[in-house]
């Protein structure tokens, strides 16, 4: 018998802008920069087009974010996914020719300030994993692993890193961002060529900062001017410091921290191991030296804030969704400085945007931590959405990216080792020693932080046993001599060259030729220096 099959019809209607803005859409995602956004950035940077053409400029800017969404195809590929919901409405396709003069004519000024606009923190107050008592977690971190194209202007502009195995083969670009760790959303961000500093682009970042937030900050950040410049906006400083560092010891606390001042900024000094142990059996030890503005040790329990640091890493993965899954690892495609830069910030643009929508969609459900969404399933959802042209406008309820990442969320996070190490069979990175016995993930059984004492870390130095001497008559005006043999030095010419170095970190003060008195703000936390009735002032204690 011949077998009968029943059939359906499946039907489905979309809502897209009129005429030749058809085209200017990105899916679902043009929820989080709608028609008038784009068109009130373009008209502040006075970017809108001085007749309409087949390419307006809005549908230029969503072209420009739609390639970010499609890495690895060209400018009439990627042309076709904006359109292959719009068969039978569009006349006539632009050529390639015309794509690339549209990215030209929109230039870098509209792709900037579409990314500023939309950065910024993201996490309601009471999102889970997003703050610290009333601050909200940040941190800075770069990223140097972008590669732009080998072309002589390219190069002009970026050059190449040179290291002990000569040059890296693409020009690179450092990324340097300010990122709410809680939801990896990004704050801000600043790239250019690789030989400049991280902190040199950070300080361009600083003033996003303020006094709701916590600024974690690794190694590379704990400069004495760049920790001076943070605390000035603000924001509190959990800052990891090199373990070469051993700042003076302004007075001890009982919890076994000790204050200090940087730059005149007051500190205090938390050394504490770290053992962790693997369901395998391996035991691995790391040292951790944090300076705080967190100084009340009551308050702010030391091994509390060791604890907090680690979230620190959550910047480390915003970046690994930034520059492997939404790049794909890739080389850039743009061929010039302005062209590397429009794209850029087009990455950072819709970086922002899956970020926002998947904290929006996790938030509807109480309790659920943000690291549980996935930044694939959101971005593979956004594809699908541009190439079907789907809710381009708004409709009441979740759209389709908060259902696939609340259908998709992943397991709450489990404590895990993975040691640090570059995939790469000739890497200038080496691979650290303490983690060689490490092969992969392993699952972690115990973490124990040990506090040290300040008395712990070693005998004191000569500023420590200087700081000592001149705090028993802390307004004396001292000489050389009468210090070296205070700390059990028998002459002083192997201490005037410190004594000069202390002068300039503001520990000291030279009141003449070969004398030096203690600064005032080093006499001890509790006092200051005397005022003009000639008393002594108290100051707040810790």
């Amino acid at each position: 018998m011949p077998v009968q099959c029943s059939t359906i019809t499946l039907t489905s209607s979309i809502t897209v802008a009129n005429g030749i803005f058809a085209p200017g859409h990105l899916g679902e995602l043009t929820r989080q920069f709608p028609f008038e956004l784009i068109d009130d950035v373009l008209e502040r940077v006075g970017g809108v087009q001085r007749r309409l053409r087949l390419l307006p400029s809005r549908v230029g800017v969503y072209f420009v974010l739609a390639l970010v969404l499609f890495p690895t195809l060209g400018y009439a590929r990627v042309w076709d996914k904006l359109t292959a919901g719009l068969r039978g409405h569009l006349s006539q396709s632009p050529s390639e020719k015309a794509l690339r003069e549209v990215r030209r004519r929109l230039g870098v000024a509209p792709l900037r300030l579409l990314f500023e606009t939309l950065a910024g923190p993201v996490a309601q107050p009471n999102t889970p994993g997003a703050r610290y008592r009333c601050w909200r977690t940040v941190a800075f971190d770069g990223c140097s692993s972008t590669k732009a194209p080998d072309r002589p202007r390219v190069f002009a502009w970026l050059g190449k890193h040179k290291h002990r195995y000569g040059t890296d083969g693409y020009p690179m670009l450092k990324i340097t961002a300010l990122c709410e760790t809680g939801t990896r959303a990004l704050l801000g961000a600043v790239f250019g060529p690789t030989p400049e500093k991280e902190t040199g682009y950070a300080e361009q970042l600083l003033p996003l900062l303020d006094d709701g937030m916590l600024l974690l900050n690794d190694r590379g950040f704990d400069s004495d001017d760049f920790l001076a410049e943070a605390a000035a906006t603000g924001a509190q400083l959990p800052v990891r410091l090199k373990g070469t560092r051993t700042p003076a010891r302004w007075a001890l606390l009982p919890d076994g921290s000790f204050l200090t001042r940087i730059n005149g900024t007051r500190l205090r000094i938390i050394d504490a191991r770290i053992a962790v142990t693997t369901a395998k059996g391996l035991r691995l030890e790391g040292h951790y030296r944090l300076a705080t503005t967190l100084t009340d040790h009551r308050r702010y329990p030391a091994a509390e804030l060791v604890e907090l640091y680690h979230e620190r890493w959550e910047i480390e993965s915003a970046f690994y969704s930034l520059r492997h899954t939404l790049q794909c690892g890739l080389v850039l495609r743009s061929q010039d400085a302005a062209g590397i830069q429009q794209e850029l910030w087009a990455h950072l643009t819709v970086y922002q945007a899956l970020r926002r929508a998947m904290v929006e969609a996790v938030e509807t459900v109480p309790g659920a931590d943000p690291d549980r969404a996935s930044f694939t399933v959101a971005l593979e959802t956004a594809k699908d959405q541009v190439i079907a042209a789907a809710d381009v406008v708004p409709e009441t309820g979740p759209g389709r990216i908060a259902s696939a990442v609340l259908h998709n969320l992943l397991p709450p996070r489990r404590a895990r080792i993975n040691p640090r190490r570059v995939k790469c069979p000739v890497s200038r990175y080496a691979a650290p020693p303490s983690q060689a016995q490490v092969l992969g993930a392993s699952k972690i059984t115990s973490i124990n932080i040990n506090v040290q004492s300040a008395a712990a870390m070693g005998a004191d130095g000569r500023r420590d046993r200087t700081l000592q001497l001149l705090r028993t008559d802390p307004f004396r005006t001292w000489r050389a001599c009468d210090i070296a043999r205070g700390i059990g030095l028998a002459d002083a010419r192997g201490l005037r060259a410190e004594l000069g170095r202390w002068v300039r970190e503001g520990i000291l003060h030279r009141t003449g030729r070969g004398t030096y008195a203690l600064e005032h703000e080093w006499i001890t936390p509790a006092l200051h220096w005397p005022s003009d009735s000639g008393h002594l002032t108290t100051a707040d204690r810790p």
